[in-house]
C-alpha cells in the first residue's frame, strides 16, 4: 500500500460553518455600505440562540440579528423539525469600537512615522501574525487532492438536499476522504476511504441513506477510476444522525481553520478568516500567501510550494518571507524568496489594492474553503503573476533545473 493521506470537509449546516457564515455576512453587508469598516465580528451559535460578539468601527448601519436569521433561513434551518428554526431563535449581540490603540497602527504605518520617511507605507497590520500559503499541481486547481475530494462532495451533500433529489436530508453534515498516493508521493492512485456523515429525517432506513449516498453523491464527484472494488465507504456509521446543527453541537467563528485551507496539508499559521476585514493579515495575508504560491507553482517554479509570511502589528512590510518546495522546486528557495519580492507587493494597503478586497465578497468563501475554488470568482485564485515571474526568471538569467518529482 502506498502513502495515506486524509481530509475533511462540512457542508454550510454545520454548526461551525454557520457562525462563519454569519460573522461573512454581517462582514459583508458593513463593507458594501463602508468599505472601509473595521470589523471583528464573533459568532456562537447553539439551540434556540445566535450570539454575535466582537469589535466594529463603522460609518454603516446593519441590522445585525435581520442578517443572522436570514444566514440561517439561506443554509435551510426552516423547520422546527431541524431543531433550529431561523424564525424563532434568539439573536443576541455585544458589540464594541475597535480598540483606538490597534487603529493608531492600522490609520498609520510604523514605517510612515519614522523621522525623515519620505513614503507613504498605508495601512500597518492590523496584528502580528505568522500566516502560510500552499499549493500544488496535484489537481487543476492546485489544491491537495484529499481537501479537493472532501470539498467535492460536502457541496454535493448540499446541492442534492436543496434540489430535492434527496429531500430527507438536513443542512448539518461532513465528508472525511482517505486518498493512497503512488510510490512517487504526488500521483493519486486511487480513493482508499470515504465518510460521509449527514443529518436525516427521522424516518428514512440507514440502507436507503447508503445507497442514496453513494449513486447521487460520492459517484457523481469522484473520479470513477479512483474508485474500485476495495474502496471503503463510511455512510453515517453510528447509524443514525436525526438529532444535529445547533441542537447537536454548538458552533463557532473560527473553528474550521483546517478544513477552510488546505486540509491539513502544509501548515497553518492559526489565524482564522470569518468575519474579519482585509486590515487583519490573518485574513489578507493567508489570501496573498495562497496567490504567491498558485502562481509560482504555476509558473513553473515548483510542483509544491508552501510560503510563510510573518507579521508585526502596525508595521507595514512583512518582517519575514520563507519557502519551502519539499524537493520539487525548479529554483533554489532563496532566489524564490528574492522573486517573490520583486514580484508582489505585500504590505496589507497593497494586498487589498491589488486583490480589490474592500468589497462584500466574504460570505461565500465561508463554507467549502477558500481556497481552489471552481464555483466561485476569488481574485486570489487567479494566475494574473506567471506571466511577470516568468519574465524575470528570463531577465535575470535565473538557473532552473529540471522540474523535481
Amino acid at each position: 500500500m502506498g502513502k495515506l493521506f486524509t481530509s475533511e470537509s462540512v457542508t454550510e449546516g454545520h454548526p461551525d460553518k454557520i457562525a462563519d457564515q454569519i460573522s461573512d455576512a454581517i462582514l459583508d453587508a458593513l463593507i458594501a455600505q463602508d468599505p472601509y469598516s473595521r470589523v471583528a465580528a464573533e459568532t456562537t451559535v447553539a439551540t434556540g440562540l445566535a450570539l454575535v460578539v466582537g469589535e466594529i468601527t463603522t460609518k454603516a448601519y446593519v441590522d445585525i440579528a435581520g442578517i443572522a436569521k436570514e444566514t440561517i433561513r439561506e443554509i435551510g434551518y426552516v423547520d422546527n423539525t431541524d431543531g433550529y428554526n431561523a424564525d424563532s431563535i434568539a439573536v443576541l449581540t455585544s458589540i464594541d469600537e475597535q480598540s483606538a490603540d490597534i487603529a493608531l497602527g492600522v490609520d498609520k504605518a510604523f514605517e510612515s512615522k519614522q523621522e525623515g520617511a519620505t513614503e507613504d507605507f498605508g495601512t500597518g497590520a492590523g496584528d502580528q501574525g505568522i500566516i502560510f500559503g500552499y499549493a500544488t499541481d496535484e489537481t487543476p486547481e492546485y489544491l491537495p487532492p484529499a481537501i479537493s475530494f472532501a470539498h467535492r462532495l460536502t457541496r454535493q451533500l448540499t446541492k442534492v438536499r436543496k434540489d430535492g433529489t434527496l429531500p430527507y436530508l438536513r443542512p448539518d453534515g461532513k465528508s472525511q476522504v482517505t486518498v493512497e498516493f503512488a510510490e512517487d508521493g504526488q500521483t493519486v492512485k486511487r480513493v482508499h476511504t470515504i465518510v460521509i456523515s449527514t443529518q436525516h429525517s427521522a424516518e428514512v432506513s440507514l440502507e436507503q441513506i447508503r445507497e442514496d449516498i453513494i449513486k447521487y453523491v460520492i459517484k457523481p464527484v469522484i473520479p470513477e477510476e479512483l474508485l474500485d472494488e476495495d474502496t471503503i465507504y463510511y455512510v453515517n456509521p453510528t447509524g443514525r444522525f436525526v438529532i444535529g446543527g445547533p441542537q447537536g453541537d454548538a458552533g463557532l467563528t473560527g473553528r474550521k481553520i483546517i478544513v477552510d485551507t488546505y486540509g491539513g496539508t502544509g501548515r497553518h499559521g492559526g489565524g482564522a478568516f470569518s468575519g474579519k476585514d482585509p486590515t487583519k493579515v490573518d485574513r489578507s495575508a493567508a489570501y496573498a500567501a495562497r496567490w504567491v504560491a498558485k502562481n509560482l507553482v504555476a509558473a513553473g517554479v515548483a510542483r509544491r510550494l508552501e510560503v510563510e509570511l510573518a507579521y508585526a502589528i502596525g508595521v507595514a512590510k512583512p518582517v519575514s518571507i520563507s519557502v519551502d518546495t519539499f524537493g520539487t522546486g525548479t529554483v533554489e528557495d532563496e532566489q524564490i524568496v528574492e522573486i517573490i519580492e520583486r514580484v508582489f507587493d505585500l504590505r496589507p494597503a497593497a494586498i487589498i489594492d491589488a486583490l480589490d478586497l474592500r468589497r462584500p465578497i466574504y460570505k461565500q468563501t465561508a463554507a467549502y474553503g477558500h481556497f481552489g475554488r471552481t464555483d466561485v470568482d476569488l481574485p486570489w485564485e487567479h494566475l494574473d503573476k506567471v506571466d511577470a515571474i516568468r519574465e524575470l526568471i528570463e531577465e535575470e538569467n535565473i538557473e532552473q533545473k529540471e522540474l523535481a518529482v
